[in-house]
Parts: C-alpha cells; sequence; structure tokens
C-alpha cells in the first residue's frame, strides 16, 4: 500500500495519512467514539462473564479505547512542542497515532454491529448514532471556526471553499469526497460513516453475519487492485467538488432515509444499497492522494475482522476458521502495505511502510492483550480515558492549535519549564473533555434515547431481524 511518509498541517492541503499541529510527519489518528456502543456493549445474552462499569459498558473495551486516546494525543503533543524532539524519530517509526487509529477501528468493528443487531431496528441504529456524534462534532466545529477567526486555529483550506466544505462535513465524509479534514481528525470518520452503511445494507440484506467473508474480501482487494485504483477521480472531474459533495450528500441521505423509514422490505434494502454503492464508489475512486484506495479498504478489512473476532468469541463463528481468517486478513493486509509501497525496491519499502506495519501490528497485539484480560479488573483510570476518548480525539487538536499560536508558549523556554506546559496542556485537553463529555455527549446520548422511545411509541417498533439471519456467518 503506498502510505506517504509526511502529513499535512492544518494550515495547508494534507500532503499524508493526517494533519498534524503545526508539522509533518507519519503518523494518523483516529476517531474513538465511532467505536463506543448505542448503550450496552453487547446483547446481554451473549455477553460472556467479563469486568463491566456500573453502566452495563465492558470496560476492557474502555481501557482500550483509553490506550488509543493516549497514544493519539501523545503522538500529536510529540510533533508540536518542542520539548519533545528527541522524540520524534522514534515516535515516527511507532506511529503512535497510527496505532491509535488502528486500535480504535478494530474496537469499532468489535461492538458496534452488536449495537445494531441488538436493537434489530436501522431506524434505533442512527437515531442513536447521530445523537452520539454530531453534538460534539458540531460543537468542535463551530469551535474551530471561532478559534481560526481570531487566528488561534486553521481551517485546512475549508475557508477558502466553505460551501463545498460544509457539504463535505455535513456527513462526516470529508476524507472521501477529497475535501478538507477541520479539525485535522476529523478524517477517520469518514471510514466510521462508510462502515455504518455498509452494516445497514448488510443487515437489511440479511447478510451481517458474513463478516469474515468481507474482511478478507476488502483485505483482498486492498493487495490486489488497491493500487491500481485512481484518487480524487471524481471530484477533480469535470463535475467539480459542489455537484460532487451534494449529490453525494443526497444519495446517502435519501437512500438512508428509505432504509430507516419505509415500510417495506425492497424499498428498505434497496434504499441501503443505494447508500452502499455510494460510499464505496467515493473510496475506490474519490480518495485523496494521502490516503489512498488500497489504504481504505485495509481499513474497512481491519473494521470487519472486529466484527469476526467478537462473533467467534460469541460462539456465532467457529474459531478455529475465525483465527484462520483473522490471521490471513492481518497477513493480507500487511502485504498490500509492501506491494503497493515504493517502486524503489524491497529496502526501500521497509523504510518507507514501517510505520505501518509496526502500528497495525501493535494494534492487533493490543486488541488481542485485551480480549483475553477480559475479564481482569481494569484500571478506573483507563476505563474513564475511554469514556471520554471521543472528547479528547476531537478537542485536543484545538488545544493544540491555540498552543500553537500562542508565541510565549512556543518560545525557546527551560526543560522544566516545557515540561510543565506539556502537563499543563494534557491536563487542560483532559478537563476540557470531561466537561464535552458531561454537558453534551451524554445529556445527547440521554435524549437519542428519549427520541427512539418516542418514535417507537408514535411510529410503531422497527425490527427488521433479530440477531443473525439463520445460517448466515
Amino acid at each position: 500500500m503506498a502510505l506517504p511518509t509526511t502529513t499535512s498541517t492544518p494550515d495547508g492541503p494534507p500532503r499524508a495519512i493526517t494533519s498534524t499541529p503545526e508539522a509533518a510527519r507519519p503518523a494518523t489518528t483516529s476517531t474513538p467514539e465511532a467505536a463506543r456502543p448505542a448503550t450496552t456493549s453487547t446483547p446481554e445474552a451473549a455477553r460472556p462473564a467479563t469486568t463491566a462499569a456500573p453502566n452495563g459498558r465492558l470496560a476492557w473495551l474502555d481501557a482500550l479505547r483509553g490506550i488509543a486516546a493516549l497514544a493519539v494525543v501523545c503522538d500529536h503533543m510529540i510533533f508540536a512542542m518542542p520539548v519533545f524532539r528527541a522524540l520524534r524519530g522514534p515516535a515516527a517509526s511507532a506511529a503512535l497515532g497510527q496505532y491509535g487509529v488502528f486500535v480504535f477501528f478494530l474496537v469499532s468493528g468489535y461492538i458496534v454491529p452488536a449495537s445494531l443487531e441488538r436493537k434489530g431496528s436501522v431506524r434505533s441504529f442512527w437515531v442513536s448514532r447521530v445523537f452520539r456524534l454530531y453534538p460534539l462534532y458540531l460543537l468542535a466545529s463551530a469551535a474551530l471556526v471561532a478559534l481560526a477567526l481570531i487566528h488561534l486555529g486553521s481551517l485546512a483550506g475549508g475557508g477558502q471553499h466553505p460551501v463545498s466544505s460544509v457539504l463535505g462535513h455535513l456527513l462526516m465524509m470529508s476524507n472521501v469526497l477529497d475535501g478538507p479534514n477541520a479539525p485535522y481528525t476529523v478524517w477517520t470518520l469518514s471510514y466510521e460513516m462508510v462502515f455504518y452503511i455498509l452494516l445497514t445494507a448488510l443487515f437489511l440484506g440479511r447478510a451481517q453475519g458474513r463478516s469474515g467473508s468481507f474482511a478478507l474480501g476488502f483485505a483482498v482487494l486492498a493487495l490486489g487492485i488497491g493500487g491500481l485504483l485512481p484518487t480524487a477521480a471524481i471530484s477533480d472531474s469535470f463535475l467539480g467538488f459542489r455537484i460532487v459533495d451534494l449529490a453525494a450528500d443526497a444519495l446517502v441521505i435519501g437512500g438512508l432515509a428509505v432504509a430507516a423509514l419505509s415500510r417495506h422490505r425492497l424499498p428498505r434494502l434497496l434504499g441501503g444499497a443505494l447508500a452502499a454503492v455510494t460510499v464505496l464508489t467515493l473510496m475506490a475512486f474519490n480518495e485523496p492522494a494521502f490516503t489512498t484506495p488500497s489504504r481504505a479498504l485495509a481499513i474497512l478489512a481491519l473494521m470487519f475482522t472486529g466484527t469476526l473476532i467478537f462473533r467467534a468469541e460469541h460462539g456465532q463463528v467457529s474459531k478455529v476458521p475465525a483465527a484462520a481468517g483473522i490471521t490471513a486478513v492481518f497477513t493480507l493486509t500487511l502485504a498490500s502495505c509492501l506491494w503497493n509501497g515504493t517502486s524503489g525496491g524491497l529496502l526501500a519499502t521497509l523504510q518507507t511502510q514501517e510505520p505501518w506495519l509496526i502500528s497495525i501490528s501493535l494494534a492487533g497485539l493490543t486488541f488481542l492483550a485485551g480480549i483475553t484480560l477480559r475479564n481482569r479488573r481494569v484500571p478506573a483510570m483507563l476505563a474513564w480515558l475511554g469514556l471520554v476518548s471521543y472528547s479528547v480525539y476531537l478537542l485536543h487538536p484545538l488545544l493544540l492549535g491555540i498552543y500553537t499560536r500562542v508565541p510565549w508558549l512556543v518560545g525557546e523556554q527551560s526543560v522544566p519549564m516545557e515540561l510543565l506546559t506539556a502537563g499543563g496542556l494534557l491536563a487542560a485537553v483532559l478537563v476540557v473533555s470531561t466537561a464535552a463529555y458531561r454537558s453534551v455527549e451524554a445529556p445527547a446520548q440521554r435524549l437519542g434515547r428519549r427520541l427512539n422511545r418516542y418514535l417507537d411509541a408514535r411510529l410503531g417498533a422497527d425490527r427488521v431481524v433479530a440477531g443473525l439471519a439463520p445460517g448466515s456467518r
């Protein structure tokens, strides 16, 4: 897979995996929130004995989110703060932020399909997703615009094409629409949305249980044709960004509306298929050059691998074939990195793709450790950090942006003072994120649950199918 070795800054167009606070480097971040279930983590009947948080959340998954969130923030701080210059080389090789990405994607793949299948309702699933993701997303976007107006933040080029930028961000699909990502971490939400839409279509088609087949299929495509697919081919065509963005939004919203609201199976199935075909087309032919279609396909392979792990753990698939499939997916994903890498020979490819190889391997090992130790008591700090990880993910770029634009903070200081500044910045991220979770995230989630109850009472239950379709694997 052709992964670039640099990234873009918030003040310019993206050139690599993701933008970082005023520095270009090979790292990336993820969206922890999308990896969070809507209410409880798994169907109670299918849940094995495990250590759970008091509100029914699976504590070991929160711990993984906490680890991933900390990796993302530390990665960005290392490349933003002068005191950590000596760590930039090792951090680039280990790709802390990129490692956090893949942990979050695996967690999302593990738990989000269980939420949809437990509800058995496309309408309830999307209401839950919207109220979980959008309130904080809108707050972060509005805050970034306000900071940019007073020169304490960057819109990453979005200010030059505001209409197209708004259309691209409307459905959290800015990256697959080849647009700017502001805040710069939101690029990962594009793949979360693609995953949700694919889950919806598969659920309506009663094919949601074939996780292993889809994981393996996307991994094979990443290796086989990922490097051959064009980048930004649709947005750079005669249609232009604005028309492509508007058409994509209309097709996805229209398809999902029919899938969620129609009373008949065929229209719902066609609506879900329309939305799925739209996002897959964008992902295959409109990826920006700094992610590439090969990388996008590999991300989906990893997410469906997380789903396969869930099904194997809960007895929905046999564990031995599942283990073979998981091994094959990781092997093919890593191979796609080498096969679609640079053309300068194996050594050059290994050097340029080292962050990918290390981060995806460590993410897999981290998830394996988490599921192996799931019955152990989880440190309260990690569980709490996982709980607020979506706020940490979305808001830390704003605080880092303020830091990098205040001269007396980024100027030359003594090492103790710089370390004190770093500690203060990290504390500010955690305090602001906790406040955002309590004042925005949690109330919005409660409102979403109330709205679902109201819709069920007013419109009737919306259960399409309970659990897995018979015989699907």
